[in-house]
């Protein structure tokens, strides 16, 4: 049942934070004036709803469903918020700000997914829903790599 509980708990948190940093990317985006910059972060948001759509049907496959997840909603609500938090942030800093602090809230957001998927791959996943969770943190790892090099080429 721990071993449940804390697959549930993972796909709770990577769900939100997929869900939460397709919106982020997407407000980024709209606050962009460097048309680079603006298409950056709009594919950006369309790979973070790909990523929660693909855990999604990983839950789904495993019996994990919207509504299972709501049973470990709390053990998730501090990790997932601070994302949020993260996410508003941004919201703050695209009204009137530079592109670099844009992209410096988008960092900052990566940073906290990267977090919560090096705690999922801690966590005793399938095989195969690890895999998936692997793939994703490598390319949350590189979108970060190369929002912080458009930032520096943004000063």
């Amino acid at each position: 049942m721990d071993t449940a509980n804390n697959s549930n708990q993972a796909f709770s948190e990577l769900l939100a934070i997929a869900h939460t940093g397709a919106k982020g990317y997407q407000e980024a985006a709209e606050g962009a004036s460097n048309p680079q910059i603006k298409a950056e972060l709009s594919q950006l948001s369309q790979q973070r709803a790909q990523f929660e759509s693909q855990l999604q049907q990983q839950a789904n496959r495993l019996g994990v469903a919207g509504d299972a997840v709501g049973g470990v909603e709390a053990a998730v609500t501090e990790a997932a918020a601070a994302v949020h938090r993260g996410w508003i942030n941004l919201k703050s800093a695209i009204t009137g700000q530079s592109d670099s602090a844009i992209l410096g809230e988008c960092e900052t957001g990566d940073a906290t997914a990267l977090t919560a998927y090096e705690a999922a791959l801690k966590s005793n996943l399938p095989s195969d829903v690890r895999s998936v969770v692997e793939q994703q943190h490598g390319q949350i790892l590189a979108a970060k790599n190369k929002i912080t090099q458009l930032k520096g080429q943004v000063k």
